[in-house]
């Protein structure tokens, strides 16, 4: 077999280029079928992560620690008493880069004779500027200091629905932790467009201390949010958290990844990926049926070449390995073509991103600027290819299996 695999290959390699055209087309649809792959899973994996980096960098953080049954009830009530020793605990987690704590009432806010009601956020301006994109989405005034007290910024939609803009004053009534009235003048410092519309038409920001007073929290908070280095390290320090409320005997918490905070964004990536693999599905199809027509044209139009080969003493098996072999062959070059040409202009779009326009109603929703940025990876360089690879290969047994059926004198006759 040693001494003949050299042949096989040469044959097989002179073979796929006879009928040059068909080849070409063939390799050609394999390529661009790769290509493709490449780049739509690569700018899918990307815009996914640039979706959910926007979207929690402005709402939730890639993790929380809450009071367990905050999230469903947002209850006020439902506040961590001693926010400080859950931040020791993530200070010293290497693959957390930045938290932070806020607490938050839902509060009827009014200016005149204008009245909505608001989701009120108690931050701490420094720590905050660390973990979301709140101080750059500042349009007009200034983000809160430290030092402030019975300031706020307001989102620029609830804003222009109260008629408010900065130095005017806003009236807040709401309800506080130990169930008293909770109310203050704010005045207004700043007004942030954060880019989505149900964010900036609901929320406003005053300094924690501020919200602790107003509200009666006492040094209690609703939320330690925390931005991780990256996504994949997202269950590492979820699972590292959890160990270490155990050996510090803290109860009562639980920890929440964005998914299950943001359960509107992961069901919308779901749903997207859903379509898209349908669409590569789809795809690979048709490149398999193409493949099945090559080599049944082939097989076919070779038949008495087979008949021949047989007759002079090939056996039907090495036939096989060679038709297998010319389908190896042009699966590797177009397989080979289109993961250079993916990789090209993946990077380029990598680099340069791909504007979607900025007046997207999906894209403000998620707070994005409007470029999407495909990512790279091994997932999305290797995964297309390789069922691409496996379905062609599969693709051509069936018509090199019928060789073994032909018969020397039959296969001489065929015309």
């Amino acid at each position: 077999m040693k001494d003949k695999l050299p042949i096989d290959l040469k044959m097989a390699w002179r073979n796929i280029w006879r009928n040059f055209r068909r080849t070409l087309i063939t390799i050609s649809a394999i390529g661009f079928a790769c290509v493709l792959l490449v780049f739509m899973l690569s700018f899918q994996l990307g815009g996914y992560e640039t979706m959910i980096n926007s979207s929690v960098k402005i709402h939730s953080g890639h993790l929380e620690v809450q009071a367990k049954g905050y999230n469903d009830k947002q209850n006020i009530r439902l506040a961590i008493p001693d926010p400080e020793i859950i931040g020791k605990i993530c200070s010293k987690l290497k693959d957390i880069v930045s938290f932070t704590f806020r607490a938050r009432a839902f509060s009827m806010v009014s200016s005149g004779k204008k009245t909505y009601g608001a989701m009120v956020i108690g931050i701490d301006p420094l720590r905050e500027s660390l973990v979301s994109t709140l101080e750059k989405s500042i349009r007009s005034g200034s983000y809160l200091k430290e030092n402030d007290k019975n300031q706020a910024i307001v989102g620029s939609l609830l804003a222009k629905n109260l008629k408010i803009s900065i130095g005017d004053d806003l009236t807040v009534l709401g309800q506080g932790k130990d169930g008293s009235i909770a109310a203050a003048v704010l005045h207004v410092k700043g007004i942030y467009n954060s880019g989505m519309d149900e964010f900036d038409r609901s929320t406003i920001h005053i300094p924690l201390n501020t919200f602790q007073n107003i509200y009666s929290m006492g040094n209690s908070v609703h939320e330690v949010v925390m931005i991780a280095d990256s996504l994949k390290h997202i269950n590492v320090i979820k699972r590292e958290l959890i160990r270490n409320f155990r050996n510090h005997n803290i109860k009562g918490l639980a920890v929440l990844s964005w998914d299950q905070l943001l359960p509107g964004l992961r069901q919308g990536i779901e749903m997207d990926l859903i379509s898209g693999i349908i669409f590569y599905i789809l795809l690979i199809v048709i490149v398999a049926f193409s493949i099945l027509n090559t080599f049944f044209m082939a097989v076919f139009e070779r038949t008495r070449e087979f008949g021949v080969l047989m007759a002079i003493g090939t056996t039907p098996g090495r036939l096989v390995r060679l038709v297998l072999t010319e389908s190896f062959l042009m699966t590797v070059v177009g397989i080979g073509c289109g993961m250079v040409m993916g990789i090209i202009i993946t990077l380029f779009f990598q680099f340069h991103g791909i504007d979607l326009g900025g007046s997207s109603a999906m894209l403000r929703h998620y707070g994005i600027s409007g470029k999407l940025y495909p990512r790279l990876s091994f997932i999305s360089l290797l995964s297309g290819p390789c069922v691409l690879f496996f379905i062609t290969l599969l693709t051509s047994f069936y018509p090199a299996m019928k060789i073994r059926r032909l018969t020397p004198v039959k296969a001489m006759t065929y015309v």
